[in-house]
């Protein structure tokens, strides 16, 4: 794995087991899930989003979130991130086990509510509890842009409107940003502008990157980011993803793809693409519940 001095290197995050899973057309056995997370961790990946604590109502397939999470064999060095809409899914995720969570909103007004039915103003308030919960108990916080870029529903999104929710939620104590092309519409002049926008608010340091693939330019985008200074980019290992209350996703970027594209530049990023690979064939291979 490249030492943190290389300014060079990426950290990949490989996001499958949750934004993969969440909305694939088949379940997968806790067995299953389990197996697929151990093999990633022996892959060099530095994160793993490993579930999510939301309403196993709203996303059934990942109502078994504390089982995976107890089940699985921790590596030394690899964050398990998981996902908490609220103080019951953090305080569900402490229970099992988490130190690291990721809170979610979004650019868009409109898919706001469709997503998780309140405004913007809203969601934010949402967090503070959150945050203060996760500080007290030492743990590593994400916040999540969704439609950073786009919306099914508005359109184009203001990169100053980005920019802005960015700044807040580091202010609020993200230890991370993450910008979000949930429907994979983005242009690299949009990567480009979201960026310009936010950089000045929020240090290259601090943000990510998770560029869905629907029309074939999420690499494209994630060089874009690269040339301006952004290190952590999200993919999903088989391409596996999108999301069941946007129309329009299609799947994540390929964890395979991208270490591809990242050997062919000569950029370190330190993840084994065979193990990778291996991870997702034995997953597909398992029998459906």
């Amino acid at each position: 794995m490249a030492t943190p001095a290389d300014t060079t290197a990426v950290r990949i995050v490989e996001v499958a087991p949750r934004d993969g899973l969440q909305n694939y057309a088949r379940g997968f056995s806790t067995e299953a899930k389990i197996a697929f997370i151990d093999t990633l961790s022996a892959s060099g990946l530095p994160v793993i989003e490993a579930t999510s604590f939301v309403n196993p109502k709203a996303v059934p397939l990942m109502a078994d979130a504390v089982e995976v999470m107890q089940g699985i064999e921790r590596v030394d060095g690899v964050r398990y991130l998981v996902l908490v809409p609220n103080q019951q899914g953090l305080d569900r995720a402490i229970a099992s086990g988490a130190d690291s969570v990721a809170v979610f909103t979004s650019a868009s007004e409109p898919f706001s509510q469709r997503n998780i039915n309140c405004s913007i103003a809203e969601s934010l308030e949402r967090f503070t509890p959150i945050f203060t919960s996760a500080r007290a108990r030492g743990l590593w916080v994400r916040g999540y842009i969704s439609m950073a870029f786009g919306c099914p529903f508005e359109g184009d999104i203001d990169p100053n409107s980005t920019a802005t929710l960015a700044a807040k939620l580091l202010d609020m104590g993200s230890d991370e940003v993450c910008l979000a092309d949930t429907i994979g519409k983005a242009t690299t002049e949009q990567t480009a502008g979201v960026l310009e926008a936010t950089l000045p608010q929020v240090p290259a340091e601090r943000l990510a990157l998770h560029m869905h693939d629907t029309f074939d330019r999420a690499v494209d985008n994630i060089d874009v980011a690269y040339d301006q200074g952004i290190r952590v980019f999200d993919v999903s290992a088989g391409g596996l993803g999108g999301c069941p209350f946007a129309p329009g996703a299609a799947g994540n970027l390929a964890t395979e793809r991208l270490i591809e594209h990242f050997d062919r530049r000569g950029i370190p990023h330190g993840v084994d693409g065979s193990v990778v690979r291996q991870a997702i064939a034995n997953l597909l291979a398992s029998a459906p519940v």
